[in-house]
């Protein structure tokens, strides 16, 4: 049986992912700011009382992922993979910009992954072997009018996935990342734009958990349309591709 931790699990994506995982034959710890008094998360537990356990963290706070991490692994003798889904996002026009919501993006969507990666590591190099999967997204690929501090925070992710990657590989450590466009969520609820191939946070919970269980590949991407588009602004010349930027204002 594989132990599962899976970070931002209350909802969205994460809480889907964590049903998924409870259907199966797998040991899932949910964790995320205030896991331990969420109604819907508790009743899970009610319900597969050997399967999960609940283990709050504040990824914005060194002292607690260290805490929650050592706690983990007090618990448990192996922790097979880590999902890194926590994550805030403000979209924002230029005139309307806070500054505080750019420190909290890349606090935790970016600086959280490392803050668990740091604390992590040692414990899988320790066991021999692990993989750990950042949540990221399509928008790490060229940033979008409006969503700059969420695709920066993003993107400084997949580049810090990108350089440790190797390191860790040689260990036994496998570093995956998911890129994913539009899903569902509270944090889509905010887009006052129409969202293209905008999917369910089911359906995305799906495609990373049959990602995360193929074969290992150090990305997971979908829907493909977006993936293409994006993937072609990135390497295209800006001459061009910011001329297609400016047509996504609304």
């Amino acid at each position: 049986m594989k132990n599962i931790w899976i970070i931002g699990s209350s909802s969205g994506i994460g809480l889907d992912l964590l049903k998924i995982y409870l259907k199966l034959n797998y040991k899932i710890i949910a964790s995320s700011r205030t896991i331990e008094s969420s109604e819907e998360i508790l009743t899970l537990q009610k319900k597969y009382p050997q399967k999960l356990t609940l283990l709050n963290i504040d990824v914005s706070n060194t002292t607690s992922v260290e805490k929650s991490v050592q706690k983990l692994f007090s618990i448990f003798d192996k922790i097979d993979i880590t999902i890194f889904n926590a994550a805030v996002y403000e979209v924002m026009r230029v005139e309307k910009w806070d500054i505080k919501h750019f420190e909290e993006m890349t606090n935790i969507n970016y600086l959280g992954a490392l803050r668990v990666t740091t604390s992590l590591i040692p414990f899988y190099e320790k066991q021999g072997f692990g993989r750990l999967v950042f949540n990221a997204s399509l928008s790490s690929y060229f940033g979008l009018p409006y969503g700059g501090g969420y695709s920066a925070s993003k993107a400084a992710l997949v580049n810090f996935a990108q350089s440790i990657q190797a390191e860790l590989i040689v260990k036994n450590i496998e570093i995956q990342i998911i890129n994913h466009g539009f899903v569902q969520t509270r944090l889509t609820q905010k887009n006052n734009f129409e969202m293209p191939d905008l999917i369910t946070s089911e359906e995305a919970a799906k495609n990373i958990y049959e990602g995360v269980n193929r074969k290992y590949s150090f990305e997971i991407r979908f829907p493909f349309k977006i993936s293409l588009f994006l993937r072609l602004m990135a390497i295209l010349p800006y001459k061009i591709s910011l001329i297609i930027n400016k047509k996504l204002l609304k």
